[in-house]
């Protein structure tokens, strides 16, 4: 079913705003993983694994759990669908590759802050450095397929164009009255 044009923007505006915000969300949060991992004071790391357990919970999660939903409706609602072109299906794959790796690693960082706050040196903590890299890194490639649409139609994308066509053809062939 695809959304009428109004609903279509407001839900795209959705999806844009989820999007961008999680990607700023994993930006806020590695500049505070290098924090962690790079400074000297103590009272800075253990303020940087605070803030990054905070930054997690209540702005990365939820970012990312509403980019996955309001993009999954997005598709649904457009005529690029799900599964009929690869570049929305490498994204959906990515972003929830990106979600449930996510999901995973909040506990790490639940767990990095509890011992920043009790330990008397939390600079030896190993930091997340990888995964906030790394997710970064997932988030820019989403970006991109978003922006340059590559070429590219599924197997499920033919038939539905084929199915389109000959639905139309019949519809020109029909007579009239």
């Amino acid at each position: 079913m695809i959304m009428p044009p109004r609903l279509r923007k407001i839900v795209l505006t959705a999806h844009v705003a989820t999007s961008v915000g999680w990607l700023g969300a994993v930006c806020a949060y590695l500049a505070l993983d290098v924090t962690a991992v790079t400074s000297g004071d103590v009272s800075t790391v253990r303020g940087a694994y605070t803030a990054m357990e905070v930054t997690v919970l209540y702005a990365i999660v939820p970012l990312a759990l509403a980019s996955v939903l309001v993009g999954i409706i997005n598709a649904l609602g457009t005529p690029w669908g799900l599964f009929r072109h690869y570049w929305v299906l490498v994204k959906l794959l990515l972003t929830i590759f990106a979600a449930t790796v996510l999901l995973t690693e909040t506990q790490t960082v639940s767990r990095l802050a509890e011992a920043a706050a009790s330990s008397a040196d939390p600079r030896e903590l190993p930091g997340t450095l990888l995964h906030s890299v790394g997710g970064l890194v997932v988030l820019l490639i989403i970006l991109v397929l978003s922006v340059f649409k590559p070429r590219g139609v599924t197997r499920y994308g033919w038939r539905k164009q084929d199915e389109q066509r000959r639905n139309e053809r019949a519809a020109r062939t029909e007579p009239v009255g």
